[in-house]
């Protein structure tokens, strides 16, 4: 079990490498905004390329930090029942939830983004607007990595689970993660 502990946390200092990474785009996003508004209400100029930037960077803070705000516990639960269930059972539900709800989801997702992210790079489709950003894969390619991030939160949360169960109690999600 000692092993499954020091993939957790491996496992979750990726992700929270990541989503502390991605929120720098933030700024970015609110930079690029304020330049283009500013460009165009003052300047009365305009770049396509500069409103898609705060777009994607936008985009790109969503997505990719998917894997960090599950594992702080920022996802919607329905916790009417959840929060006042034992550690063993919010184990269970858990392990169970992740097997029989997160799993199917991701690997839909997957299928369902794939080809599309494929397509996307094969003919290096750009934007659809004159001066917009070139490589839109790029943008799309995000997806499969919020797959792979939301699904390496998924092991982990199957992993504390089978800790919790094993009686290792301090891997239990903290009560504000909740």
């Amino acid at each position: 079990m000692q092993w499954l502990a020091v993939f957790v946390r491996g496992a979750e200092s990726v992700n929270d490498w990541v989503g502390r990474a991605v929120s720098w785009l933030v700024l970015g996003a609110v930079l690029a905004c304020f330049a283009a508004v500013y460009l165009r209400y003052a300047l009365n100029t305009n770049y396509a390329w500069l409103q898609e930037s705060y777009v994607w960077q936008h985009a790109m803070v969503i997505v990719l930090g998917a894997g960090f705000t599950m594992m702080k516990g920022g996802f919607v639960r329905v916790d009417i029942f959840y929060g006042k269930m034992t550690l063993r059972r919010r184990a269970l539900v858990d392990l169970f939830g992740t097997l029989l709800l997160l799993a199917p989801f991701l690997f839909v997702l997957w299928t369902a983004f794939f080809p599309f992210v494929q397509r996307a790079w094969a003919v290096d489709e750009g934007s659809p607007n004159s001066g917009g950003l070139p490589n839109w894969w790029f943008l799309q390619g995000t997806l499969l990595v919020m797959i792979l991030l939301v699904a390496l939160q998924g092991i982990v949360l199957i992993a504390r689970s089978l800790l919790v169960l094993g009686g290792r109690e301090e891997f239990a999600p903290s009560s504000s993660a909740l």
